[in-house]
């Protein structure tokens, strides 16, 4: 059942379960002694969610670690009997020098950077019914195939312009049944960091990109059909829109787009970690990367934009106080805070 009768929570979580190998994070999650994964359970309980999308989130091909995390939650009391993941770009083969380096084979080559097949992929959980024959995945699209793409100056090598997929994990369409019988179009994507590369930008370029597809799939530019209204773009963007490294002129237009409403949600945990030099509202962050690294700054990456259709009825980012009981879980479950957003039932 949602989380009030009337009302429908809806959130992004970057949870940063990503291991180091396959398997591990199934292990992780079946012998129930590691503390990170119990505290991203504790947050996700916490904060109730009725459909979240978790990034950095490693896919294992049979749904198995997905699986084990409903029965985690299950038995903290939060019930998600509905799930959905596809095979993420993460890790996945190209068998073309992607990055440049002069070899094949490594992460960089990956059409996601990746050491395995699906690590960092992302999964949708939800309390009501997914309608998975009915999901689209667009993550096969050719970075070339985007219109209005930034691929020129990236410097890839012409092997690499015919492989490059734009989805560094994934972009789809996931439609959720609403109890009235319509469908909430759920536009999921986690997209490349807009750093780790050179001053060819290459990352910074993608990252700018993988945004700019929902403006096209709005625009019904694109080899599949604009959703129908209602629906809700979320995700990790990866970019914060006047703070940071990036280019982020496609998530200012879409945060600007007349057909998505951007609810600004914000927490008093991060109002509290920001710095005098911030260029945006701290409350609106979304990570605390200042905690571990010297240098970083705080930064909004993580979104979730209903259509402009919905009527809102509150959001906000879950980062409390730092006198707050749920602080120090909140900080060992992951870098990102949840974002979630409670739409009135249509």
């Amino acid at each position: 059942m949602p989380a009030k009768a009337e009302t429908l929570r809806i959130a992004t979580y970057n949870v940063h379960l990503a291991r180091k190998g396959p398997g591990l994070l199934l292990r992780d999650i079946v012998q129930g002694n590691d503390a990170q994964v119990r505290a991203v359970v504790q947050v996700i309980v916490a904060a109730h969610p009725d459909i979240l999308l978790v990034t950095e989130f490693d896919w294992d091909g049979t749904n198995a670690a997905l699986s084990a995390m409903q029965a985690s939650l299950v038995a903290a009391g939060a019930s998600f009997p509905y799930s959905f993941a596809a095979r993420p770009n993460r890790g996945m083969r190209s068998d073309v020098d992607l990055d440049g380096n002069g070899r094949i084979g490594g992460p960089g080559d990956a059409q996601g950077y990746g050491r395995f097949n699906g690590q960092y992929g992302m999964a949708i959980l939800s309390r009501l019914p997914i309608d998975a024959g009915a999901a689209q995945d667009f993550s096969t699209l050719l970075w070339r195939d985007l219109p209005g793409n930034m691929l020129d100056g990236a410097h890839l090598s012409p092997d690499a312009v015919a492989v490059q997929r734009l989805s560094t994990t994934g972009h789809w369409d996931v439609p959720v049944t609403l109890p009235g019988g319509q469908a909430l179009h759920v536009l999921a994507y986690d997209a490349t960091p807009p750093v780790f590369d050179g001053p060819e930008d290459r990352n910074g370029r993608r990252n700018r990109d993988e945004t700019a597809f929902w403006l096209r799939y709005l625009d019904n530019t694109l080899p599949w059909p604009a959703p129908e209204a209602p629906f809700a773009i979320l995700g990790d963007a990866n970019l914060d829109p006047v703070d940071g490294d990036g280019r982020p002129d496609a998530l200012l237009a879409l945060l600007a787009d007349a057909r998505v409403a951007d609810p600004r949600a914000t927490s008093p945990g991060g109002a509290a970690a920001g710095r005098a030099d911030d260029k945006g509202d701290p409350a609106l962050d979304t990570t605390d990367w200042a905690k571990n690294r010297t240098a970083a700054r705080n930064l909004r990456v993580d979104y979730v934009l209903p259509s402009s259709d919905l009527a809102i009825a509150g959001a906000g980012v879950f980062w409390p106080l730092p006198d707050d009981p749920m602080a120090a879980v909140v900080a060992a479950a992951s870098p990102h805070r949840l974002v979630w957003v409670d739409i009135i039932l249509p």
